[in-house]
């Protein structure tokens, strides 16, 4: 085990892609041999170190800059059960040692052309740039805010690139009109409704067209799912596509899994003229999830956060990751995943701070079924003074059969259900479906009372036909509800 990190273990570290010059391959040479065996150092390109207390964050298996994912668990890394999160033990010690604010700041991805280079040149550049002297007379002077501003100076410009210049500052839009009707009635302060609609595993469209028709009357936008349990589906954006043809609002949502940051900045382009105007930034469930045979698991291009950053960018700021002008930018109501029960309440509070001030205007929720822990972790973005910049709908999913309540407690990661809950279910037996929709319309009652909340999102997970049930029994009609003919034929 490496000196100075939790990790369990070392990970080869990445190799440069191009032929150098000798004096700077033996450079690598020894930084590699310094800084692997004293904090796992991967040989990255770009040092992140004092942002993140001192753990190289290159050792999370996702390869996740800007954050835990939402399976952040203090056991273990969900994707490697044999090491710990890493972004969780980055977390403790900055927290312990009173560095937690410098995880606000956004970090950039990887530039691969510096990718198993070294650092330590780059610093020394640095030095030299603002001056040697200045350089250590700063770092010797009794003035605290002296030293941090010299030390500013050197490490700043290398962790922030000019073709990111990444911050922790919260970045309102620059718009002032509503870009959807998702944002209009969210604005209006309605309390809002939003569901899940499976996509198809197979090309027939008739399935997800009839739900569609089914679900839209009672909600204001439906979320398409980007191939969870990285399992391959139909696009998001082929469904949220066939919504918009269908008269309904879609949220397409984009998991970084699967993206570059080339694809990631086209297929938005591409939504938002197709008349997608709601994104949703995750993570994306890890390939560990996935049936056999696995993808790979050891990196993801951009994080969630740094896709919210760049999508912020390209709609207030017209302008693409390598700073090119787009003459017609798109508009993008940016949503990002909240995590209420994945870590530590105040740990979640600065990742959801962090998306905040990256961009993020809505947040919808992991599933909540415990109500004392939302409250917790509202009162921790409460602290943080966030509330007033993110909507947030709680995320609830109808628990159908004990089996899927045990499966999601014990293998969805960021889920918990109170042994309370699970043992209702269980009780009800043969009318256990019955009982899980009493225990969501229970949530949605006590949740509609909190401060801080402006609607629920729910997630039917293949049960779409009980949505309009639980919003009518639920008394959150929109207030423009209205059946369709066809609509009413189909109820009846």
């Amino acid at each position: 085990m490496p000196i100075f990190t939790p990790g369990r273990r070392w990970q080869p570290a990445y190799y440069p892609f191009k032929k150098e010059p000798f004096g700077q391959r033996l450079l690598e040479n020894i930084e590699r041999i310094v800084k692997g065996p004293l904090f796992g150092c991967r040989m990255c390109g770009n040092c992140l170190l004092q942002e993140t207390a001192f753990i190289c964050l290159m050792e999370c298996p996702k390869g996740l800059r800007n954050g835990p994912c939402g399976g952040s668990t203090e056991e273990y890394c969900y994707v490697d059960k044999t090491r710990p999160c890493i972004w969780y033990k980055i977390y403790d010690r900055a927290f312990k040692m009173g560095r937690e604010e410098k995880l606000l700041e956004v970090l950039p991805p990887l530039d691969w052309d510096k990718v198993g280079t070294e650092t330590w040149l780059d610093v020394i550049n640095q030095v030299r740039k603002i001056g040697v002297m200045k350089f250590f007379n700063g770092l010797v002077s009794r003035n605290p805010q002296l030293r941090a501003q010299v030390w500013d100076s050197v490490f700043r410009p290398i962790r922030q690139p000019d073709w990111w210049q990444g911050d922790s500052e919260y970045h309102p839009p620059a718009y002032t009109e509503p870009i959807s009707e998702f944002e209009r009635r969210l604005r209006a302060r309605e309390f809002v409704i939003t569901a899940e609609v499976a996509p198809p595993m197979t090309v027939s469209t008739n399935k997800l067209l009839h739900n569609i028709q089914m679900v839209k009357p009672y909600v204001t936008a439906i979320n398409f799912t980007d191939s969870p349990s990285a399992t391959p589906r139909m696009s998001s954006w082929a469904c949220s596509a066939m919504a918009v043809q269908a008269g309904a609002e879609p949220v397409m949502q984009i998991a970084a899994r699967d993206r570059t940051r080339i694809g990631l900045q086209s297929e938005v382009l591409g939504a938002n003229a197709l008349g997608i105007r709601n994104i949703l930034c995750l993570s994306g469930d890890s390939m560990r999830m996935a049936p056999d045979p696995r993808g790979r698991m050891d990196i993801v291009d951009i994080d969630s956060v740094q896709m919210i950053w760049i999508l912020r960018k390209m709609r207030d700021e017209g302008k693409y990751l390598d700073g090119r002008s787009i003459k017609f930018p798109p508009k993008i109501f940016i949503g990002a995943a909240a995590s209420p029960f994945a870590s530590r309440p105040e740990f979640q509070a600065i990742r959801e701070h962090k998306k905040v001030n990256a961009g993020a205007q809505f947040f919808q929720t992991n599933l909540v079924y415990d109500l004392k822990g939302l409250e917790i972790w509202l009162n921790a973005l409460a602290k943080r003074n966030i509330l007033d910049k993110v909507y947030i709908l709680v995320g609830i999913t109808p628990l159908k059969s004990l089996k899927v309540a045990q499966y999601m407690n014990n293998e969805v990661p960021g889920v918990t259900i109170p042994e309370n809950l699970l043992k209702r279910i269980e009780n009800a037996g043969d009318g256990a479906s019955e009982e899980g929709v009493t225990i969501a319309l229970e949530l949605i009652e006590q949740i509609k009372k909190l401060q801080g909340i402006h609607g629920i999102h729910i997630m039917a997970v293949g049960w779409e036909e009980i949505v309009p049930r639980i919003v009518t029994e639920a008394g959150l009609l929109p207030k423009d509800f209205a059946l369709s003919q066809q609509d009413i034929v189909q109820k009846n």
